[in-house]
This record gives C-alpha cells, structure tokens and sequence, in this order.
C-alpha cells in the first residue's frame, strides 16, 4: 500500500471470493501439502493459516493430528465446518485475522500456509512473521506454498523470490528449504510455478 490509498479491507476481499467457487478452493490438499502427510511430518497440533474450505486442516486431522484452521472468510469457514461434519473429521475451524494470531493464546507444532504469504504487502509481512511467531512453539515449524517469479504475469497475486522469503524469515526462524513446487487451481489444467519452503522456528 502506497501512501496516500486507502487500507485494504481483506476480510471484504476474501469473503466476496466465496460468492463463487475461488479458484484456489480445488476439493483437496495441494500436491506439497499431501507429501507432508504422507511422509509422517505433520505431528502434535497444526494451524493451516488461511485454512479457505478447510483442505489442509481436514487432511492434518485424518493424518492423527489436532488441526485448526483459520480463515478471515466466514463463508470459508462455514464451507469448512460443513466438511469437516460430512466427512466425520474433527477439526476446528474459526473466524480470524493471520495477522492477529496472538489472539489465539495458542501454540502449533506446525503451521500450513497455502497461498496466504504472497497476498500481503511489502508493509505487512513483518507483520505477518511476528504474527506466526506468536503461535508457531520453538522447534516448530512453518511449511508454505507461494507463486513464485518464474509464474509468467498477468493475473493473480504478486509473485515471490527465494530471497524474499528468506529476507522475511531472519530473526527467530531459520529457512531450512525452499524448492519448486506446484500450486492447482481451478482456472486451468497446468499448476501455477511455485515455491515451497520449509522454516523452523528457533
């Protein structure tokens, strides 16, 4: 946001995304996402950050975890709910804002973030780290899918370097790996370029 334009309203933004399917909401976890369930490393208490229809958090709940997903949409997390409930999944799903997780009074052992990171502002990610600090225990860790650079533009949100995400990631954290990954959407049969990147809380 550059001085002198008017503050973002998200919860607006998003909300009104879910008048219609968003192009995010796939009907299940993201490739990276489903590898980290499968290889056993999703443990103990998990915050999908961002949790839109719930995918990642239902998914860390069927793998044995305590999941929780936070969303700034209420018709997310009512989409959400309703799966969880249909599928006899136990998951909880609440009404929030990332940039406020302290709010939870709550630690995670790991926090899933598909798509959330590359929607805020050059002014809002230290924001946003503190955010995740708060709520993410020493040693835990934080696993995020982003556009990155090589996604040609032209539409969708901003698109994200390795270098930007380590330059957020400093003090408290250590980036163990960020590598190529896909990201699906609706709007097309071809994945979106991206990055996943595997951070620990230290």
């Amino acid at each position: 946001m550059t001085e002198g334009q008017p503050a973002r309203d998200r919860a607006a933004e998003f909300e009104a995304a879910y008048a219609s399917p968003p192009p995010w909401d796939i009907g299940k976890p993201q490739p990276a996402f489903a590898r980290l369930a499968a290889g056993d490393r999703l443990r103990g208490r998990v915050l999908d950050v961002g949790c839109g229809t719930g995918e990642h958090a239902l998914m860390a709940a069927g793998a044995g975890s305590e999941a929780v997903g936070i969303d700034i949409a209420p018709s997310a997390i009512r989409l959400a709910q309703a799966k969880a409930s249909e599928r006899a999944i136990t998951a909880r799903f609440l009404v929030g804002d990332a940039l406020d997780l302290a709010a939870l009074v709550e630690q995670f052992d790991a926090v899933l973030d598909c798509g959330l990171f590359h929607v805020f502002d050059d002014e809002e990610r230290a924001p946003f780290v503190a955010s995740l600090a708060s709520a993410t225990r020493s040693g835990g860790a934080y696993f995020m899918l982003c556009f990155s650079e090589n996604e040609p533009a032209g539409w969708g949100p901003r698109r994200v370097t390795q270098s930007e995400i380590r330059d957020a990631f400093t003090d408290g954290w250590r980036v163990e790996s960020i590598e190529p990954a896909d990201i699906n959407v609706t709007l097309r049969s071809e994945p979106v370029r991206s990055w996943f990147a595997s951070i620990r809380r230290v």
